[in-house]
């Protein structure tokens, strides 16, 4: 087939299974806008801005396990993309990009709305290409979803001069080539693993988001009953373990549950399952689990003794792993150290003030009336923590933040993406005022295309985590934290043509969201909590896990 750029471009995300595609057009990029105009096959979201394109690609991604596509123009319609992308890329979230540039004869002229996107973006995507030939386009965008999807996944860049997409070139469709996660790990590992498993007295299972990339829960159920272990998670972590699970302590690291923290720093075996040793889950390099053995499972080789030296590790899929030491590992017996982790359990409860609204509330009646089915989106701050801990995620793909970046911003248009992804699943975003106000534009994307997203906001009038930070330890000083002025979200909600619910008391929570779930339609929630509310447990950054604390220690003076 005789074809021009831009239709190669829509035959090959045709030939990767795409079905969704999330952008913005402009002066560039018209060629393959006008190409997608006869593909009814493949369903365009046009969003209010490039950066929640971005966004919701990636929580298009995170729900479903496929690779999340968005398109920009040239110039400031690839930069907004940037922050999206790099989102995905501190998170390994598998995401196309597909921008278009300026005519080949004009490149590093300062053209008109001309930016060296490839450039820009090198840092934080997998791989980038600039397309200047024809001939090479069909099988730069297969290397690119190859890419993204393979290994640890991540961002690729296509940027595509505009004389590209209207050239003409010969196509030949093909299959898309299939994925293959290399194991560098040998029998040896494997072996090395078991025997120091077998040594162990008191283990401790660290679960992260390479659990859900590999798709491993299984093997993650089946690796923790047989080393009789307790087991926490990392933000990203969340779901690949059934947080009802007797064994399940909470979230490990700065705002990590007493049980997991202090287990943690008392284990004599810490066996981390696809996670990165952030310095939000370790604290204290010098001290964290500084009693114990560390293994480290993970598909990328770069991050083993990158942060954390390691006792052994087992380089590749996860999945894979498991299997193989789940067929060698004899079910050990940890019963005193079981019950003794219960009894931390027991003793450190994660609580809160139930005499008013707040945000643990919220949590737990959205827990209560969706019965755990649902998939929770959220922002970044006070609000994404207080998602992590009272609702009870028992599926993967259920909770997307963004971990590594923090982007204040990303949770609608990632919950947008989720909801177009799973159209049968209930999608609500948590955010905070703050985060809501920096993308609440894409309220709009979500009434156009009559897409049903819960919006709930979580208002405290305040950049709520900011000011926690400000009164632990900058003597209360509110620098440039306090939002209280004259914006009535509900009023924009409307305007932007979706429902809006106001919850001021506690009572009037679980009717709006009833109401919300039952008229199926694009809507906010916005719920007014205090100010000073705050996230506990916490320990300080830099200081050790066993230094976290409470409420109760916190108005005692210990903190």
């Amino acid at each position: 087939m005789l074809l021009t750029g831009a239709e190669i471009v829509v035959e090959c995300l045709k030939e990767q299974g795409v079905d969704t595609v999330f952008g913005y057009p402009g002066g560039t990029i018209l060629n393959v806008y006008d190409a997608l105009y006869n593909h009814s096959e493949i369903r365009h979201i046009l969003t209010s801005h490039e950066q929640g394109a971005s966004h919701a690609a990636d929580g298009y991604a995170r729900s479903t396990g496929k690779v999340g596509v968005c398109m920009a123009t040239s110039g400031p319609g690839a930069t907004n993309l940037v922050t999206g992308i790099a989102t995905a890329y501190m998170d390994s979230v598998p995401m196309v990009a597909i921008t278009a540039n300026v005519v080949l004869p004009w490149l590093g002229k300062d053209t008109f709305q001309e930016v060296d996107i490839a450039g820009v973006t090198m840092p934080i995507t997998k791989h980038g290409y600039i397309v200047k030939n024809v001939k090479d386009l069909a099988d730069t965008i297969r290397k690119a979803f190859n890419i993204a999807k393979s290994g640890r996944p991540g961002p690729v860049l296509v940027d595509i001069t505009k004389d590209v997409t209207a050239a003409k070139c010969e196509y030949t469709p093909k299959e898309p080539a299939k994925i293959t996660r290399l194991d560098k790990f040998t029998d040896e590992d494997i072996n090395k693993v078991v025997k120091l498993i077998q040594g162990s007295k008191k283990p401790f299972i660290y679960v992260g988001g390479g659990a859900i990339a590999s798709d491993a829960q299984k093997e993650v159920k089946e690796f923790a009953e047989l080393v009789d272990a307790p087991v926490c998670d990392t933000l990203m972590g969340k779901g690949a373990f059934d947080g009802y699970d007797k064994r399940y302590t909470g979230m490990i690291g700065m705002h990590g549950t007493k049980a997991s923290n202090l287990g943690v720093s008392d284990c004599d075996l810490l066996i981390a399952l696809g996670a990165r040793f952030s310095d939000r889950v370790v604290g204290n390099v010098k001290s964290f689990a500084s009693k114990a053995k560390v293994i480290h499972f993970d598909i990328d080789a770069a991050e083993i003794d990158k942060n954390i030296k390691t006792k052994a590790s087992v380089i590749g899929d996860l999945k894979s792993a498991l299997k193989k030491v789940n067929k060698l590992l004899p079910k050990q017996d940890h019963s005193d150290w079981m019950k003794h982790i219960e009894e931390l359990k027991e003793k450190y409860p994660l609580g809160y003030d139930h005499s008013k609204l707040t945000c643990p509330y919220i949590m737990e009646e959205i827990d209560r009336i969706t019965k755990g089915d649902a998939i929770i989106t959220t922002d970044v701050g006070q609000h994404q923590i207080w998602a992590s801990q009272y609702y009870h995620y028992t599926k993967p793909r259920t909770f997307l933040s963004s971990g590594g970046l923090g982007t204040m911003g990303y949770g609608l248009g990632a919950c947008i993406g989720a909801k177009v992804g799973n159209p049968k699943k209930l999608c609500i975003n948590i955010a905070g005022d703050g985060c809501f106000r920096m993308n609440m534009n894409e309220l709009a994307t979500a009434s156009r295309f009559d897409i049903p997203i819960i919006q709930v906001i979580i208002n405290n009038h305040v950049l709520g985590m900011v000011r926690q930070w400000q009164t632990l330890f900058y003597e209360g000083r509110y620098s440039q934290t306090i939002l209280n002025d004259k914006v009535d979200f509900c009023k924009v909600a409307e305007g932007l043509g979706c429902d809006a619910y106001k919850v001021i008391k506690k009572e009037e929570f679980a009717p709006a969201l009833k109401n919300a779930i039952k008229n199926n339609r694009p809507c906010i929630i916005e719920c007014v909590i205090n100010e000073d509310d705050k996230v506990f447990p916490m320990v300080p950054g830099g200081s050790p896990l066993s230094d976290v604390f409470d409420e109760k220690d916190y108005e005692k003076g210990k903190a």
